[in-house]
C-alpha cells in the first residue's frame, strides 16, 4: 500500500490457508470511509435476496468485516453468492488484498498490481510437486493492467531449498501442451452405437488425441533413422566374441543384484552388523569403500509404501569422507573422500539396503570415537587389511555362514559358479576393458532402437482400440447391447446418463432399488454419484440410508467383477469406494426441510461445496427422470422430479449476480 502495488492477488494452494491469512490480516484497514460505505451497498444488494435465516449463516457474517477493510477471500469452497460478490468488489478496486486458490486465475478477467505465491509447491491429488510453468504464467499473469501499469510485481515466496534447475523451469519453462483429455465413457459408446452411419471406431480415428498420435510419428521416424546411422558407426573388433562375453557379464551383474536382495534381508544381515565389522558401502554413484560397523539401530518405518511396511534398520558406520563433508552438519553433503587425498573419518547412518558386501574381518575399533586420531587410526586398520589380502577382502559365504537356505539363491549361486568359472578366450586380454566399453556403448544404442520401434508401432495403431472392445464386451454381458452391436432397453436408458455412473445408476433402475425407496432416500443415494470431494471420516448414516448404501455397493462389485472379466484394469474395493456416501444424511436433511444453517453444522465441508454437490445432484436427478421416462415408470419420474422440487430451495439455488 505504501509502495503504491495494491491492488494484491495472494494466491494459496490450500482452501484453510486463504482463510487464516486473511483473518491474521484482519487488523489492517485498507480502505477509506467512503470506499466502506461502497462495499456495505454492494454487499446488502447482493444478499438481499437471501432469506433472513440464510443471511445469518456464519460464512456470510464473517466475510463482511473483511470486505470493509479491503480485504477478500476467494476460493471453491466459499457461497457462489459469496464468491461473486468478492468478484465485482475486486473489479470495482474495493478490495486491496485478496486471497484466492488458483480457481481464481482461471477464466476471470481480475487484473491485479501484485501477485504473491505464498507456496512454490502444491498439492496435485498424489504428491506435494512444484509449480508447473503453465500454472506460474496463468497466475503470474494476472500482475500488471495493460495500459494501466507500466509493470505487474510478482513475489514467489519460496520457504525450502530450490534446486535451480526447478527455479529455471517455473520461471522462464514453457507453457503447458494442449493434450487431448479424450476418454471413452460408456455413455459415449452406446450414443455412437445408436446412430448408423457412425460407430465408435470412426469417432476414435478423428478425435484430437489420435490427431497428436499421428503427428509424432514423423519425429520419430527421423530420431530412428539417426539412432540406426550411429549404430552402424560403432565398430568393434571381433564383435561376435565381445557380445558373447557381454551377455555373460550382464547376466552375472544381474545373479549379483538377486543375491545381493537376500543378503540384505534383516533376519540374515543383522547377526553379522556386530561393531567393528567391514561392510562395502555404496549409495547410488558415492562408492564408500569398506567402512566399519559401529552401531545399528531399528526405526519405524516411515515409508507411504503399503510393501515396506516393516521396520527399517539404520546402520552407523565409520567412513572415510572428504573434510568438508566430515566438518558440515548437512546429511545431504556426505561424500566419499577420492581416492589418493586426505580425508576424515566419520560416523555417518545407513540403510540397510546400501550394504553391498559384508567382510568375514572385524576390526578393533576405540570404545571413545569422539577424538579424532581415534577414528583416524581405524582408517590405517582399514588400510592394512586391503595390504594384507590384495586379491580382495574375505566375504562371508551367504550359504555356508548366513544359512541363507533358499533354493533360489542356491541355484543362483551354481550359475553364478558356472559362469565365473567359463573360460572366455577375451578374459584375459588386455584390451577387454576397452572393447567391453565399445559394445556395451553400441548395446545401450541398440536397445534405444529398439523401444523406438514399438513406440512406433504404438502410435501407428488406433489408440483406445483394445480399450473400446472391452468396455463393448462389458456392454454384451450386462446386456445393454447385442453380439452384434445393436442397442437393448438397458442402452437405451444408459444413453440418457451422463453426469453419474451410467452402468451402475441403469443398473440399480432395471433391478428396482429406487422403487421402495422414499424421495429423500432416492436422493441421498444418487448424492454418492456427484460427490467428489475428500472428506476425512465416513458418516455415521442411519439404517434407511445405509441399507440403500449396501445394495449399490454390492451392484458397484458386481459391475467391477464384470469389467475384470472383459479384462478392464478395475480396482474393485477402489471402484466402491469412489462413491461417496459423505452427503447422504445431509441430502436426506435438505429433502426434510432443514436449513442451511442447520446441514452445515453436520459436516465440516464447505458451504460451496454442499451448494455446488446441489446443483450437480439435480442435473442427475433430471437425467434420472429422462431415464425413467424412457423405462415408461411413471411413478419414479414423478418420484424423481419431487426431489428436484425438494433440494431447489432458499441459498442452494440463489440466483447468480451476473444475470
Amino acid at each position: 500500500m505504501e509502495r503504491n502495488f495494491a491492488p494484491v492477488i495472494v494466491f494459496s494452494f490450500s482452501k484453510k490457508d486463504c482463510e487464516a491469512y486473511a483473518l491474521q490480516m484482519s487488523k489492517l484497514d485498507f480502505n477509506t470511509e467512503e470506499e466502506k460505505s461502497l462495499v456495505d451497498e454492494v454487499f446488502n444488494n447482493a444478499i438481499d435476496a437471501l432469506s433472513d435465516e440464510d443471511k445469518k449463516l456464519p460464512q456470510v457474517e464473517a466475510v463482511l468485516p473483511l470486505l470493509r477493510k479491503g480485504i477478500g477471500i476467494h476460493h471453491g469452497g466459499l457461497l457462489p453468492l459469496l464468491k461473486e460478490t468478492i468478484e465485482i468488489l475486486f473489479s470495482e478496486g474495493l478490495l486491496k488484498a485478496l486471497f484466492a486458490t488458483e480457481t481464481f486465475a482461471m477464466g476471470l478477467n481480475m487484473p491485479a498490481r501484485t501477485v504473491l505465491f505464498t507456496s512454490a509447491r502444491k498439492f496435485d491429488g498424489k504428491d506435494f510437486r512444484w509449480v508447473t510453468s503453465g500454472e506460474y504464467i496463468q497466475m503470474s499473469g494476472r500482475a500488471g493492467r495493460r495500459g494501466i501499469d507500466d509493470r505487474g510485481i510478482v513475489i514467489l515466496m519460496v520457504d525450502e531449498k530450490m534446486s535451480p534447475q526447478a527455479g529455471k523451469q517455473i520461471v522462464k519453462g514453457l507453457p503447458d501442451y494442449l493434450n487431448s483429455a479424450f476418454h471413452l465413457t460408456y455413455n459415449m459408446v452406446l450414443n455412437l452405437l445408436r446412430v448408423e452411419e457412425i460407430n465408435p471406431e470412426y469417432m476414435l480415428e478423428r478425435s484430437f488425441y489420435q490427431f497428436q498420435n499421428y503427428a509424432a510419428i514423423p519425429d520419430l521416424f527421423d530420431k530412428l533413422r539417426k539412432m540406426e546411422v550411429k549404430y552402424g558407426a560403432i565398430e568393434v573388433p571381433n564383435e561376435d566374441h565381445v557380445s558373447a562375453y557381454y551377455k555373460i557379464r550382464q547376466q552375472l551383474d544381474n545373479l549379483g543384484s538377486d543375491l545381493l536382495t537376500f543378503i540384505q534381508k534383516p533376519q540374515y544381515l543383522l547377526p553379522f552388523l556386530q561393531p567393528g565389522r567391514l561392510v562395502k558401502i555404496k549409495n547410488g554413484n558415492d562408492d564408500f569403500g569398506w567402512t566399519v560397523v559401529v552401531n545399528i539401530q531399528k526405526k519405524s518405518n516411515q515409508s507411504k509404501s503399503t510393501q515396506d511396511s516393516g521396520p527399517v534398520y539404520v546402520a552407523e558406520v565409520l567412513a572415510h569422507l572428504t573434510k568438508e563433508c566430515a566438518r558440515s552438519r548437512n546429511s545431504a553433503n556426505i561424500k566419499p573422500c577420492p581416492a589418493g587425498e586426505r580425508g576424515e573419518m566419520q560416523v555417518i547412518p545407513v540403510l540397510s539396503h546400501l550394504i553391498q558386501q559384508i567382510s568375514a574381518v572385524r576390526l578393533y575399533i576405540p570404545q571413545d570415537l569422539r577424538p579424532l586420531d581415534n577414528r583416524q587410526s581405524v582408517l590405517k586398520s582399514i588400510q592394512e587389511v586391503e595390504k594384507r589380502f590384495p586379491d580382495g577382502v574375505p566375504l562371508i559365504d551367504p550359504i555356508e555362514d548366513m544359512g541363507i537356505k533358499e533354493k533360489g539363491l542356491q541355484r543362483m549361486c551354481q550359475e553364478a559358479f558356472e559362469h565365473r568359472m567359463y573360460s572366455h578366450p577375451l578374459h584375459k586380454d588386455p584390451k577387454l576393458e576397452e572393447l567391453y566399453q565399445l559394445y556395451e556403448r553400441k548395446a545401450k544404442v541398440g536397445a534405444d532402437i529398439k523401444n523406438l520401434k514399438t513406440e512406433l508401432k504404438k502410435k501407428k495403431s488406433l489408440l483406445q482400440m483394445d480399450e473400446l472392445k472391452c468396455r463393448k464386451r462389458v456392454l454384451r454381458r450386462l446386456g445393454y447391447c447385442t453380439a452384434s452391436d445393436v442397442i437393448e432397453m438397458k442402452g437405451r436408458v444408459a444413453c440418457e446418463i451422463s453426469s453419474g455412473d451410467e452402468l451402475l445408476m441403469t443398473e440399480l433402475l432395471f433391478n428396482g432399488v429406487f422403487n421402495d425407496l422414499s424421495v429423500q432416500q432416492c436422493c441421498a443415494l444418487v448424492s454418492c454419484f456427484v460427490f467428489d470431494e475428500k472428506a476425512n471420516e465416513m458418516p455415521k448414516l442411519t439404517e434407511t440410508l445405509s441399507g440403500p448404501l449396501r445394495i449399490m455397493q454390492d451392484t458397484a462389485r458386481r459391475i467391477a467383477r464384470v469389467s475384470r472379466e472383459a479384462k478392464i484394469d478395475v480396482d474393485e474395493e477402489q471402484y466402491v469406494e469412489s462413491f461417496r456416501p459423505h452427503m447422504m444424511d445431509i441430502v436426506n436433511a435438505w429433502c426434510n426441510g432443514c436449513t442451511f444453517g442447520q446441514i452445515c453444522k453436520m459436516t465440516e465441508v464447505f458451504e460451496g461445496i454442499i451448494i455446488r454437490c446441489m446443483r450437480r445432484l439435480e442435473e442427475t436427478l433430471r437425467q434420472m427422470c429422462q431415464a425413467s421416462k424412457a423405462i415408461g415408470n411413471t411413478e419414479l419420474e414423478n418420484k424423481f422430479a419431487e426431489g428436484i422440487r425438494r433440494i431447489k430451495r432458499d441459498i442452494v439455488f440463489a440466483a447468480s449476480l451476473y444475470l
